[in-house]
């Protein structure tokens, strides 16, 4: 009898340790298949909802988005105070951010995050969606939800004044020149550098200002981008040209890059279509796009 007492009591005690342990890994936030987080299904849940709209981007990538030290913009508008200080962030992504912030009836938020993390820092719940200049590319959209695009820009190789390659017009003419090719970590440029004729490939770096200054110091020959970052580079910038390259001579695929659209976590369609209406709303034609882009090109400080 004690001893069918004493398995009795076991039992009991590793049912209680098995309901301890089943309860404690829901709160860990790991859902079943290590994808996501209870806190992250929360927050999108309640995005469409809430009336702040916390946006995510680098706040480092001119003209699409930039950080400068107070409020003032040349062009009368004011920059948004960056999520829990480091300075106020502005440039054309913020821009539009604005706009659909107001057409809402929300208030805007803008966080700072690094671009190898932008995806995952939305998936845990920092914030809901990602207005940062992210091409629409099919591998992304397996893992986010997007709108339509709020930008549509063109790609293209940037040199050094007084290369070898300064006067190129296709990728042909990099046969056998065997140079050094960089471009952003984690964009849709890195699988275009295979395109590109013996290169060399060479480091890719966090931010595109540091892609330009591999240029600038000779460590890279050319760098693939788009044509707005680039222009706003030459800015600040003057050993540096744009090479746009000729029709039939250029890369194949790189039209996934031009879409530049808004992310939402991939599940919450609900805020990505209000999202959508508040674009359709306000306007957001090609032209308009286009004006706005050259404003935010004139209007960075010159640090960035």
């Amino acid at each position: 009898m004690k001893v069918k007492r004493l398995f009795k009591t076991i039992g009991i005690i590793t049912a209680g340790i098995m309901a301890l342990s089943s309860f404690a890994g829901c709160s860990s936030g790991t859902s079943s298949d290590g994808s996501g987080s209870s806190a992250a299904n929360s927050e999108s849940s309640s995005a469409a909802e809430s009336n702040v709209l916390r946006v995510g981007m680098e706040c480092a990538y001119a003209p699409f988005n930039w950080t400068q030290v107070g409020t003032e913009v040349p062009n009368g508008d004011t920059a948004v105070e960056i999520y829990g200080g480091g300075g106020y962030a502005y440039g054309y992504d913020v821009m539009v951010a604005k706009k659909l912030a107001e057409q809402m009836g929300m208030e805007l938020e803008v966080h700072k995050v690094e671009w190898d993390s932008i995806g995952i820092s939305m998936d845990s719940g920092e914030y809901d969606c990602i207005i940062a200049g992210m091409g629409r590319t099919a591998e992304r959209m397996l893992s986010y939800s997007f709108t339509e695009p709020y930008y549509y820009r063109s790609n293209c190789v940037v040199v050094k004044k007084g290369s070898e390659i300064e006067n190129i017009t296709g990728l042909s003419e990099l046969a056998g020149k065997n140079i050094t090719v960089t471009t952003q970590l984690g964009t849709g440029w890195v699988p275009l550098l295979d395109q590109i004729p013996d290169a060399v490939k060479g480091a890719n770096y966090e931010t595109t200002a540091e892609v330009f200054m591999a240029l600038s110091n000779g460590t890279a020959d050319l760098a693939v981008i788009d044509l707005p970052t680039a222009q706003s580079a030459l800015l600040t910038n003057d050993d540096l040209k744009i090479i746009t390259l000729a029709d039939g001579d250029t890369f194949v695929g790189d039209e996934e890059m031009t879409n530049v659209c808004i992310a939402t976590r991939k599940d919450d369609t609900e805020f990505r279509d209000k999202l959508q209406a508040a674009m359709d709303a306000v306007g957001l034609d090609r032209d308009t796009m286009n004006s706005m882009m050259e404003e935010a090109i004139s209007v960075q400080p010159a640090a960035n």
